[in-house]
């Protein structure tokens, strides 16, 4: 994943920390994991493993705002019945469920609910990777994760060299004005050639304390010209894949999208793998700038 600056988010300061684990904690990190590892940008985004959950990071917004971001990770253990079972083979799945944990709890409450979504829905498919409702239950949280890792057993051979893999986690990226945005991202691997990345953003309007949606940001009526922006936007973008926009666009047309962030240079709108073009070419993100926005969104989501 491309870093704050490369992507047009106001820079924050990133801060680590760790807490060392345990021996009894420590694992050791199988090829599988290597592979998310590289998918998710390196060893540096996935710090060291123990438990089945990773150790999290500390980030500071660098403005004057008040928000602090932290993260907080689920205390989760295999049952004993799959652990018996994996760790004969070393096969054992891996799970990192994070959480946010701000100085805001309203924002923690609406973050940590689309990340229950995700585990819930643990195994999503190419066209609906959410389908059952929240539940912020941790009895409902605990038996999807473990429903999750006990398929693997019944998916695979015993002595498969695939794992299963589940990890969500909630990124801070930055602020433009005084709209706070994150990302929550999720990797799903059950076998086969590679997983499944998921990734949402969301924004956040402290004066409002609320979630704030595209339908929010544009003005009356403008959504038809939005997409139409859009859909420019996707042509520009065709063409760093392909030659041909036309014949491009009779296997992966496009489609409308309401996953977008703000940006200080604009608004980009985030899609899934397989939406608007094969696995191999990501989760494409189409760049709308502020001039052809004028009209469009309303004013106060134009930086200042």
């Amino acid at each position: 994943m491309s870093s704050n600056y490369q992507r047009g988010y106001i820079p924050i300061t990133t801060q680590s920390a760790t807490t060392k684990p345990s021996v009894a904690q420590q694992l050791t990190i199988k090829p599988s994991l290597l592979r998310l590892m590289t998918m998710w940008g390196g060893l540096g985004r996935l710090s060291k493993l123990g438990n089945g959950v990773l150790l999290g990071a500390i980030s500071l917004s660098a403005s004057a705002s008040t928000l602090i971001s932290s993260s907080d990770y689920l205390d989760y253990e295999l049952p004993k019945t799959v652990q018996d079972n994996c760790s004969e083979h070393q096969n054992c799945p891996e799970i990192e469920v994070k959480y946010l944990k701000t100085n805001h709890h309203w924002i923690n409450d609406i973050t940590n609910k689309r990340i229950n979504n995700l585990v819930v829905n643990s195994k999503p498919s190419e066209s609906s990777p959410i389908t059952v409702k929240n539940s912020g239950n941790s009895k409902v949280i605990k038996a999807a994760i473990d429903e999750f890792v006990a398929s693997q057993f019944s998916d695979l051979p015993d002595d498969s060299v695939f794992v299963y893999s589940l990890m969500v986690t909630p990124d801070y990226l930055g602020h433009v004005d005084s709209f706070e945005l994150f990302e929550v991202n999720s990797y799903v691997f059950t076998g086969g050639a590679h997983g499944m990345p998921y990734s949402e953003y969301l924004i956040f309007d402290p004066s409002t304390k609320k979630q704030v949606r595209l339908e929010d940001m544009l003005q009356k009526g403008k959504k038809s010209d939005f997409e139409a922006l859009a859909y420019d936007a996707y042509k520009t973008w065709v063409k760093t894949v392909d030659q041909d926009v036309s014949s491009y666009e009779k296997n992966w047309p496009f489609i409308s999208n309401d996953n977008v962030t703000l940006t200080d240079k604009g608004i980009d709108i985030r899609y899934q793998h397989y939406s608007i073009g094969p696995y191999a070419y990501g989760m494409p993100i189409l760049s709308i700038p502020y001039d052809k926005l004028r009209r469009i969104i309303k004013p106060h989501f134009s930086p200042k």
